[in-house]
C-alpha cells in the first residue's frame, strides 16, 4: 500500500474528520467564551469590588530604565484566562450531561424481543430432557 493511499484512507475515515469538526467548533467557542467573560461578565465583577479592571492586575517586578521596558507579571489576565476555563469546562460538563440524559433514554426506550417460535420450541425441548434426566 503506498504511503499516500495510506493517509488518504486515514484521513477520510470517520472519526478523523469528526475529531476535526470538533475542534474547529471548540475554537469557536473558546472565542465566545472568552468574549463573554472578558466583556460581560468581568465588567460587573470589577464593579462590584470598586471599579477595577482585572487586566490593570500586574506586578511590577523591574521599572522601566530608559528605553528598557518594565518587566511585569500581570496576574489579572491570567485570572480572567481561570474564568474563561471555568466557564467552558462548566458549559462542557452540561453539553455531555445532556447528551449522557438523552443517551438513556433512547437504551430504555428499546422493545424487548419475544423469542421467536422455534426458540420457544427449543426451550420447551430442553425441559422436557432435563425432566425426563432427573426421573432417572
Amino acid at each position: 500500500m503506498s504511503l499516500i493511499k495510506e493517509f488518504r484512507d486515514f484521513a477520510m475515515r470517520g472519526n478523523v474528520m469528526d475529531l476535526a469538526v470538533g475542534v474547529i467548533i471548540g475554537a469557536a467557542f473558546g472565542k465566545i467564551v472568552s468574549s463573554l467573560v472578558a466583556n460581560i461578565i468581568m465588567p460587573p465583577l470589577g464593579l462590584l469590588i470598586g471599579g477595577v479592571d482585572f487586566k490593570s492586575f500586574a506586578w511590577v517586578l523591574k521599572p522601566a530604565v530608559g528605553d528598557a521596558p518594565a518587566v511585569v507579571m500581570q496576574y489579572g489576565i491570567f485570572l480572567q484566562t481561570i474564568f474563561d476555563f471555568v466557564i467552558i469546562a462548566f458549559a462542557i460538563f452540561m453539553a455531555i450531561k445532556l447528551m449522557n440524559r438523552l443517551y438513556k433514554k433512547k437504551e430504555v426506550e428499546k422493545p424487548v424481543a419475544k423469542p421467536s417460535n422455534e426458540e420457544v420450541l427449543l426451550t420447551e425441548i430442553r425441559d422436557l430432557l432435563k425432566q425426563q434426566n432427573t426421573r432417572v
